[in-house]
């Protein structure tokens, strides 16, 4: 009997150890975001609303990390006079100049032609797995699932560095 109750004890904090311990994705997802402060990106964890999908009445808040890329060097100027744009893997109604699926959040009908082709070119260049894609005086961004890899990761980071130097 007493040897029963040491075992039942003994699995009791075996298993309380094992609910602690992160899982292999919560691992690999440190990892990876460690890898991307590494890099120059800024992780956050956030609750992104992307606008209303057709046929929803509200929009569905997800949460997620957003992968960040800092501007610097911008004059009071050329902040005031930024056009702000985010972009959302949803169907809905603004999705006037982007392909099929995908939404604007802000900045609908403010990019020139020439800025539009560029975002175009880099939409069709993202992985399966970003949900959006935003550009502020601050900085440049998205959310992204985590699927993939370093070698995403390194993609992404040369996509948002572009972006940084192209101004916009």
């Amino acid at each position: 009997m007493k040897w029963m109750i040491i075992v039942v004890i003994m699995m009791s904090l075996i298993g309380s150890m094992m609910w602690v311990m992160p899982t292999p994705r919560q691992k690999y997802q440190a990892a990876l975001r460690l890898k991307a402060k590494q890099i120059g990106f800024l992780v956050q964890l956030e609750k992104v609303t992307p606008p209303r999908a057709k046929g929803e009445m509200e929009a569905e808040s997800r949460d997620m990390t957003g992968y960040r890329v800092l501007r610097t060097g911008l004059s009071r100027e050329a902040k005031n006079n930024f056009k702000t744009w985010q972009i959302f893997r949803v169907e809905s109604i603004a999705d006037i100049g982007l392909p099929s699926g995908w939404s604007w959040g802000d900045g609908e009908r403010t990019l020139t032609d020439s800025q539009l082709d560029t975002l175009l070119e880099a939409i069709s260049k993202l992985p399966a797995g970003v949900f959006s894609f935003e550009s502020t005086p601050a900085y440049v961004g998205l959310h992204w699932d985590e699927e993939g890899g370093d070698e995403v990761l390194e993609q992404l980071k040369e996509l948002l560095d572009a972006f940084v130097k192209e101004g916009f």
